[in-house]
């Protein structure tokens, strides 16, 4: 009775062996940005805390309009402009709870697991509370035009429906780089409460600043997000105007931003 030689696994056919293994456990296609683009703006309306965030929003904004039209009266400008109230203090804090989610509820390694590839998934972040900040400011348009009419007839006065394409368009930039500000602290930071409370404190630091004789005022003027983007809500910009609001821009957007994603690329998850 012959035995029967089982010869060893050379080295190619562990390498082989290897690499099938890997690949049995690599996904064969990647997640297509869409699809994160959809589980993420899920994410943003579909938490308790983002339900929250909703209806709030959307009843400050309703309030905030109608009680200004009472008081102020019919002029379509002022109404849109009073929704800016809630919109400061709100979106800043949307933007935050979407890049810090992950993080609180530990849900970051499945995400970060079934895409590894994390700039995609910022991006994805990104953009879900970027168009809610675009779909606030249509809210507050039309939510302004007939408080505006009702306000005209209650009034029995006529209606100011004097409105600037450039004002309007400034508003709802300023609204998207509101949000924008808060998705880059709360990048760079990672944690909520921290992000939040800067971003709603800044506002009150920065008129403390203004206060403190020239040096103040300039640092105000070039680095004060709310102060550089107020010419461009009423569409007067100038070139000194776009200069200090693209300052403004890097110091709170750009620079928080970049530190940030290269954190998050970086950052292990456990």
């Amino acid at each position: 009775m012959t035995d029967i030689g089982i010869p060893p696994a050379t080295s190619d056919d562990a390498g082989t062996s290897g690499s099938k293994s890997t690949d049995m456990h690599r996904p064969a296609t990647s997640v297509p940005f869409h699809r994160l683009l959809s589980v993420e703006a899920r994410k943003l309306f579909d938490t308790r805390s983002g339900k929250i965030m909703t209806v709030v929003l959307i009843a400050v904004t309703l309030a905030s309009i109608v009680t200004r039209g009472a008081v102020s009266g019919p002029q379509l400008h002022t109404l849109i402009e009073t929704a800016g109230i809630g919109f400061s203090t709100l979106l800043p804090v949307i933007g935050i709870l979407t890049v810090t989610g992950e993080w609180s509820h530990r849900t970051a390694l499945t995400t970060f697991a079934l895409e590894p590839r994390r700039v995609r998934v910022l991006a994805a972040k990104c953009l879900p509370p970027l168009l809610t900040a675009v779909a606030g400011s249509l809210l507050a348009m039309l939510i302004a035009v007939p408080v505006t009419a009702a306000a005209a007839s209650v009034q029995d006065v006529p209606a100011n429906w004097e409105l600037g394409p450039l004002a309007l368009l400034g508003w709802t930039a300023t609204n998207v780089l509101v949000v924008a500000m808060g998705l880059s602290v709360g990048m760079l930071l990672l944690n909520a409460p921290a992000a939040i409370v800067i971003c709603l404190a800044t506002p009150m630091l920065w008129s403390m600043v203004a206060r403190l004789g020239a040096t103040g005022e300039a640092l105000t003027e070039w680095l004060d997000l709310g102060t550089t983007t107020a010419p461009l809500m009423s569409g007067d910009m100038t070139g000194g105007d776009t200069a200090r609001l693209a300052v403004s821009m890097i110091f709170w957007i750009a620079i928080p931003m970049t530190l940030g994603v290269v954190r998050v690329v970086r950052k292990e998850v456990h």
